[in-house]
């Protein structure tokens, strides 16, 4: 019992890590797969691998305990390479690679960032997987836990979001206590 106590103090001093809670993101199938049993939003971070501002949403957005955690609990998070070179299937049609110059895009980041391939742009679809918004730009911890709970909870169904933003009220991230 001892021993399990020391645990708990440590997993809560030690962080997120520690605690699991970073964000557990599926593949584009995995995500439609699960979202045939159970209904979820779906979360999309469409991202490029030379996208500076996209590792930095993945080290400092992605990586708040609040963030993980909500997105672990409300969304299918999917991670997704605007550049991928694999075929996917969405709504019934396929979506390719497609070559331009030396590089190339993926058909279906084009069709989720409605022609506007802007990297990091998160991609919010319904239940039945169809599109609500996509979000360009990096979003801090602070914006991107409102974007989340905007779209979770359907606020964006009645409530503008200029006025949401402003009730907004953050979630309270415990503190470890410090030693005196």
């Amino acid at each position: 019992m001892k021993n399990l106590i020391l645990l708990l103090i440590f997993v809560y001093i030690a962080g997120p890590q520690a605690s699991g809670q970073n964000v557990e993101w599926l593949s584009w199938e995995e995500a439609m797969e699960l979202s045939k049993t159970e209904k979820r939003k779906i979360m999309i971070d469409v991202y490029t691998d030379w996208c500076g501002w996209c590792k930095q949403m993945e080290k400092v957005t992605f990586n708040s305990t609040s963030v993980a955690g909500y997105l672990n609990d409300n969304y299918y998070p999917v991670k997704f390479d605007a550049e991928s070179k694999k075929t996917l299937n969405y709504n019934g049609k396929e979506y390719k690679y497609i070559k331009r110059g030396r590089n190339g895009y993926h058909e279906l980041a084009a069709e989720l960032l409605r022609g506007k391939l802007s990297f990091p742009t998160v991609v919010i679809l319904d239940e039945n997987a169809n599109m609500i918004q996509p979000i360009p730009g990096f979003q801090d911890a602070k914006t991107f836990e409102m974007v989340m709970k905007f779209f979770a909870e359907d606020h964006f169904k009645n409530t503008p979001w200029p006025k949401f933003a402003r009730e907004f009220q953050p979630a309270v991230v415990p503190q470890p206590v410090k030693n005196r």
